[in-house]
C-alpha cells in the first residue's frame, strides 16, 4: 500500500469510527507510530481529519454525530461498559437514566434486575424498560427531540428536581484533558446538571473515543463523579484528576 492509498484509507476507517488512534493505526498498517503522525498531519493540514490528541477524528465541536450513527460506534465496548454499570447497581435502587446511546444500552442490561425505579428523560429508555411490571418508570415531561428521543426544556428540568435517587446515570459526548465534561447542546447540558446535584451517586458511561472529542458546551467536572466506567485506560491527566478526587474507574 502506498502512502496515497494509506491516506484514503485512514479517511476511510476514522471517518466509520468516529475516531482512531496512533496505536490502532500503527498496527492496522503495520508502520511505525512516526510514519501515522506524519501521515495525520498531512491529512489534517488537508482537512480530511481533525486531529487530536492521541491520534484524529472527523466530528465537529458543534454538531455531534447522528444518532443512527452512534447507535453503532463502539457498540461491543458500550455493552461491555452497559453490563459493568449494571453490576453495580443494586436491586430496588433508584435512578436517574439521561440520554444517551450508552445509556440505552446500559437500561437494556438493567433488566435483570428487581423493583427498580427509574426516573428518565429519554424515550427510548422508557420504551425499554417499561415492560418490566416489577419496575417504576417515571418519563420527564418537556420538548421531545425528533432526532434521539431526548427530553429537555425548562419544564423537564423543573421534574428533575422533585426527586433525589440513588444514582443519577449521565452520558456525555467528550472529556477535556482537563476534565471537563462537554456536550452539543445546552438545554440537555441544563438537565444532566440536574440529575447530577439530585443523584446521591453519579455514574458516567463513556467509552474511550469520548477522550478524544471536544463540544462546545460545558456540562461539569470529573471531579463530580462517584464513578467512571469506560473500556480503556484513560488519558494520564484524567486518571490523575480520577484519583485525586476518588473516582471509582472501571474498565469494561
Amino acid at each position: 500500500m502506498n502512502q496515497q492509498q494509506r491516506h484514503a484509507a485512514i479517511v476511510e476507517l476514522v471517518s466509520q469510527q468516529g475516531y482512531a488512534s496512533i496505536e490502532q493505526l500503527t498496527e492496522h498498517f503495520a508502520v511505525t507510530p512516526q510514519t501515522i503522525r506524519r501521515d495525520l498531519n498531512a491529512l489534517a493540514a488537508e482537512g480530511r481529519v481533525r486531529r487530536v490528541h492521541g491520534g484524529a477524528g472527523l466530528e465537529s465541536s458543534t454538531v455531534n454525530t447522528a444518532y443512527a450513527t452512534r447507535k453503532t460506534l463502539n457498540l461491543d465496548a458500550k455493552r461491555r461498559i452497559a453490563a459493568a454499570v449494571a453490576h453495580q447497581v443494586p436491586n430496588h435502587a433508584s435512578l436517574f437514566i439521561n440520554i444517551g446511546t450508552s445509556n440505552e444500552l446500559v437500561a437494556e442490561a438493567l433488566l435483570e434486575h428487581q423493583g427498580l425505579e427509574i426516573i428518565t428523560n429519554n424515550l427510548n429508555v422508557a420504551a425499554i424498560l417499561h415492560h418490566k411490571e416489577d419496575f417504576n418508570v417515571i418519563v420527564a415531561g418537556g420538548q421531545v427531540r425528533a432526532r434521539d428521543g431526548g427530553i429537555i426544556g425548562e419544564a423537564t428540568i423543573d421534574f428533575i428536581h422533585q426527586f433525589k435517587v440513588d444514582i443519577g446515570l449521565i452520558g456525555i459526548s467528550g472529556i477535556d484533558e482537563d476534565g471537563s465534561l462537554l456536550e452539543f447542546d445546552y438545554q440537555e447540558v441544563r438537565v444532566a446538571q440536574a440529575i447530577i446535584g439530585n443523584s446521591r451517586q453519579v455514574f458516567l458511561a463513556a467509552d474511550h473515543s469520548k477522550f478524544h472529542r471536544n463540544p462546545v458546551v460545558r456540562q461539569g467536572n470529573v471531579s463530580q463523579l462517584h464513578a467512571l466506567f469506560t473500556d480503556r485506560e484513560p488519558p494520564t491527566s484524567i486518571t490523575r484528576l480520577l484519583r485525586e478526587h476518588d473516582v471509582r474507574l472501571h474498565i469494561a
